[in-house]
This record gives C-alpha cells, sequence and structure tokens, in this order.
C-alpha cells in the first residue's frame, strides 16, 4: 500500500530528467540573451539597468510563483493581473479615506483571499472550469476595481513605502525583485522538497489516482487559488508604492505575461511537469531580453509581439511530446470506437 502511494505522490525518473533537461535549455538562452545585450550596448550590464530590470519584471514574476503551482496541478488563473489592480485599488481608496498604510495593506490582503476563495469556490465546488471561471473573475475586478477608485488616481503614500520604486536594494537590487527572490525560495522549498509538492505534481499527472492515493484534491486547489488571491493583492500593493499611484488599469494585461513566463520556465499547460528553478530562470530571460530591446530601441508594442511568440514557443516546445501522446490517444480511441463496416457492403457497392 504504502509503496502504490508513494509512486502516486513521486515524479516519474523521466519527468525528472525532462525537466532538467529544460532547464539546462533555459541556461543556455539566459547566456545568449546577455551576451547579446553585452555586445548591442555598453550600457546593459549596469547597475541602474539590473535595477530597473528588476523594477520591471518584480510584479510579473511575484504573480508567476502562486501560477506555477496552479499550473503544475492542470489548472490555470487568468485573473492574477485583475487582483493585483483591484488590491491596488482598494489599497489606494483605503489609506485615501483615512486609514493608515499598515491597516489599509491588511485590507487590500484580505480582499485578495477573498478573491482567491471565489476562484477556488467555483473550480473546486461547483466544478466550473477554471479557464472559464478565471476569464469571469478577471472582468469582474477589473469592473470592482474602477468602482472603487473611478477616474479618480491616488497618489503622495508615506516616503519610507515609495523607496521600494526608487532605491535600490544591496546596491543595485530592486525590491519588488528581492520579494520575488523571497518568495521565491519559499515555494522552491515547498514544491520539491515536501509532500504538498509531490502531492501537486501527482494531482497535475493524474487528479483521478491522486485522490483515491489519499490526496484531498479539491480542498489542495482551492488552498492554491486562496494563496494566488492574496500573493497577487502583495504585488498590487508592491505595485501601487512603487509607482507611488493607485488607478483601475494597473497591472492590465499582464496577465499572458505572467502566464508566458510560467509556461516558458516549463511548467506543462498539460500539469505534472515544472519547477520553480525553471520559471526563475524564465524570470531573468524576460527581465535581460526586456533590457536589451530597451537599449537597442525596440517599441513596447514590438515587445508585446515577441511576448506572443514567447507564449508560443512556451507552449509549442516543452509539451510537444505530451501533446503528441494526447493527439496519438485520441486517434486510436476514433479507430477503436469507429463502427465495423457492414457484411457485404463491398459487394452491394
Amino acid at each position: 500500500m504504502s509503496s502504490n502511494s508513494g509512486t502516486a505522490t513521486r515524479p516519474p525518473r523521466s519527468l525528472l530528467r525532462t525537466v532538467r533537461r529544460w532547464e539546462s535549455a533555459l541556461v543556455v538562452i539566459l547566456v545568449a540573451v546577455l551576451a547579446f545585450g553585452t555586445i548591442e550596448s555598453p550600457n546593459f550590464l549596469t547597475t541602474t539597468t539590473i535595477f530597473f530590470g528588476g523594477l520591471d519584471i518584480g510584479q510579473i514574476a511575484i504573480m508567476a510563483l502562486p501560477l506555477t503551482l496552479i499550473v503544475i496541478t492542470g489548472e490555470i488563473d487568468l485573473s492574477v493581473a485583475a487582483m493585483l489592480g483591484l488590491s491596488a485599488c482598494v489599497f489606494g481608496y483605503a489609506f485615501e479615506h483615512g486609514t493608515g498604510a499598515g491597516l489599509a495593506i491588511v485590507i487590500a490582503l484580505l480582499v485578495g483571499a477573498l478573491g482567491g476563495s471565489l476562484n477556488g469556490f467555483l473550480i473546486t465546488r461547483l466544478g466550473l472550469p477554471s479557464i472559464a471561471v478565471t476569464i469571469g473573475t478577471l472582468t469582474m475586478f477589473r469592473g470592482i476595481a474602477e468602482v472603487v477608485l473611478g477616474n479618480n488616481e491616488v497618489t503622495s503614500y508615506p516616503t519610507g513605502l515609495t523607496v521600494i520604486g526608487s532605491k535600490p536594494v544591496f546596491a543595485h537590487l530592486a525590491y519588488p525583485f528581492l520579494f520575488f527572490l523571497i518568495l521565491a525560495a519559499i515555494y522552491a522549498v515547498v514544491l520539491h522538497k515536501t509532500s504538498v509538492g509531490r502531492s501537486l505534481y501527482a494531482i497535475g499527472l493524474n487528479k483521478e489516482a491522486a485522490f483515491f492515493s489519499g490526496i484531498r484534491v479539491n480542498r489542495t486547489k482551492f488552498i492554491l487559488y486562496l494563496l494566488s488571491g492574496v500573493v497577487c493583492a502583495f504585488a498590487g500593493i508592491v505595485y501601487a508604492l512603487q509607482n507611488d499611484s493607485s488607478i483601475y488599469t494597473a497591472g492590465q494585461g499582464l496577465e499572458l505575461n505572467v502566464v508566458a513566463v510560467v509556461l516558458f520556465g516549463g511548467v506543462s499547460i498539460f500539469g505534472g511537469r515544472g519547477s520553480v528553478l525553471g520559471v526563475v530562470l524564465s524570470v531573468l530571460i524576460v527581465a535581460a531580453s526586456q533590457v536589451a530591446f530597451t537599449l537597442i530601441n525596440i517599441s513596447s508594442e514590438e515587445q508585446q509581439i515577441i511576448f506572443g511568440v514567447l507564449l508560443l514557443f512556451s507552449v509549442l516546445v516543452p509539451n510537444s511530446a505530451a501533446g503528441y501522446r494526447r493527439i496519438r490517444a485520441w486517434i486510436n480511441q476514433v479507430r477503436t470506437s469507429a463502427p465495423a463496416p457492414a457484411a457485404g457492403a463491398g459487394a452491394e457497392l
């Protein structure tokens, strides 16, 4: 019994080899991007560009971490950036109406917990598909954010807090990127060194088998969505303080960038595969690419095209083997379920 349970909750060796191979490819890509940036601009590897690169990618990187765990279980959360915007607005509204910054942060985090719980309830209790639910809550969160602040913009946060957007830490590291690294270390330990992480892989590989091996699948997914809401709310607070501004359009359109970072990091869209290290490498590649493209005057619109290509590439290449297996299984199923030709049919023709 124990051996079966261990097998159900442990990623197979071939899976681990696949992950390592993709991470090795990411290291090569990162080196290539760094070499490209260094050749194209003498200002690429400077303390200033490192600071602003970390500042630009910070919120995307933070939101990518909870999404990583959700995608590993075979689900998706497209409301991450909308929750960032909503929490930034709630934080700004509370602060503007006389609430202290500390209490405003707590209120914004509670809103994130409520939003994440709503996603988790609809997906795990009502059995609705996660992509449909989170597209719906994405729109809802954006609408609530607009109702909360309207066209107003809240500024003038305490300078002791807005320093995270203007001053580096450890000489040249941006605060948002430091927050990401701390959270990434925590996520890595949970995912790769605990039974919780093994349960997430098991759910992604085979939800029914995970359930019968004793894993509480629905409760686990609910907690992941709750956690996603809280972490994305934290990203929204960081966004507001970094920019010294809360506005309902905060983070608009970032959800696809977050998804691209996660999938490019080797997390399988089909679930059951991925690592925090791969996502960290993906974040570094995207941050370095953004800095390099900006220095050589590639417009933001052209960079969005590159992000779209990256998203397609990250879905096709790491998941090509799994996709091929699924297509073969579907073809075999069609063949076995096709009715046999009636006897004598050829003679009648």
